[in-house]
């Protein structure tokens, strides 16, 4: 059983999803479930295997798909007697650890030009999970794109309206012109994630962004959008114009702030 539930996991983490793994560490009493008991959780409630049943499972259920949320780890203890915070009478306590299983963060390359080459290389160094996302053959293809996990050619906004993208998907839209960056923003927006930025002066941006409020876009959700994108630490060549898009992503992904690591932690001498 343990077998087939791990394997579970694997092939979630695999498709892109995000998996918490329970485990019963310690058991006292007359705990439903021994120690090393396992149970899968997925954010939309599914399981599989058991902690326990019952109220103590549903509680673990609540708590796994919270620890989903923070993408953090957790341990959690329940006294099982009336006197416990679950008011359950079979007596007996549980310890368990709800350990969280995610997939690399999701890189879509919107446009596989010089910017969007440098881009993927950046992203797989820094272990992104890269897709390169083109509507011309010749920039969306294995030999200009080696090493990225997908390589997608065809119609931009189509492919992005139907592409899975989650809290932990950063796009970067940076095609060939004003048209396709509109509808590829267009398909973007709303659609939960972690970050999307567009390449372009601020005059272009503000002539996309009122194209968009015209047909319906709602404002706050055009102003979640990074655009002008990057951080302003580029001489303007495609290496640095990547390195600064990718620092803001990385910002944004890790917390981060616009500090000097020697002004956060300074040292005295």
């Amino acid at each position: 059983m343990d077998e087939k539930i791990l394997k579970q996991v694997y092939e979630s983490v695999e498709k892109g999803e995000t998996v918490a793994l329970v485990t019963i560490i310690e058991a006292f009493g007359s705990a439903p479930r021994k120690s090393g008991s396992m149970m899968a959780v997925w954010q939309d409630g599914r399981i599989a295997g058991s902690v326990g049943g019952g109220k103590i499972e549903h509680e673990v259920i609540n708590e796994a798909i919270q620890c989903i949320k923070r993408l953090k780890d957790s341990q959690f203890q329940h006294t099982l007697n009336e006197k416990g915070d679950l008011g359950m009478q079979c007596g007996g306590t549980v310890k368990g650890f709800i350990k969280i299983f995610s997939a690399s963060p999701k890189l879509l390359v919107v446009g596989g030009g010089h910017i969007g080459e440098n881009l993927y290389k950046l992203g797989k160094i820094l272990g992104f999970y890269t897709v390169v996302i083109d509507d011309r053959e010749e920039f969306a293809n294995k030999e200009r794109f080696q090493e990225a996990d997908e390589i997608v050619q065809g119609d931009i906004a189509e492919i992005i309206s139907n592409y899975n993208i989650d809290n932990n998907t950063y796009i970067v839209i940076v095609t060939k012109g004003h048209k396709q960056d509109l509808n590829a923003l267009k398909s973007s927006i709303s659609r939960n994630a972690a970050y999307v930025g567009m390449i372009g002066s601020r005059s272009k941006n503000i002539h996309v962004m009122k194209n968009l409020l015209e047909e319906g876009i709602a404002k706050e959700e055009l102003q979640k959008v990074y655009a002008p994108i990057g951080l302003n630490i580029s001489s303007g060549t495609p290496e640095e114009i990547a390195f600064g898009i990718l620092s803001e992503i990385l910002l944004i992904k890790n917390k981060g702030s616009l500090n000097h690591m020697k002004d956060v932690k300074r040292v005295e001498i």
